[in-house]
C-alpha cells in the first residue's frame, strides 16, 4: 500500500494486478471530515452508482438487498 500527497493530504493508493486504486475515503475526509463523507453516502446518485458498480463487479451480489437499499433512500 502506497501513499501520495495531494494538496497536503495523504491519499492511500492500492495496487491490484496492474491497476491502481485511490482511497475515496481519504479524499472525502480531507474535504470536510466525517460529515461530508456520511452526507455523500446518502446522496441518491451515489447510492445508484454504487449499486450499479456492485451489479457489474460483484458476482456474489444479492439483488434483493440492492433493491431494498434503493427503496430506503431519503
Amino acid at each position: 500500500m502506497a501513499k501520495i500527497t495531494v494538496q497536503n493530504t495523504e491519499i492511500t493508493v492500492i495496487k491490484q494486478n496492474e491497476d491502481d486504486y485511490i482511497s475515496l475515503t481519504d479524499m472525502l475526509k480531507a474535504k470536510d471530515g466525517e460529515f461530508f463523507f456520511s452526507n455523500w453516502l446518502r446522496n441518491r446518485n451515489t447510492i445508484e452508482y454504487l449499486g450499479l458498480w456492485e451489479t457489474l463487479h460483484n458476482v456474489n451480489l444479492n439483488p434483493s438487498n440492492s433493491r431494498e437499499l434503493n427503496h430506503k433512500q431519503v
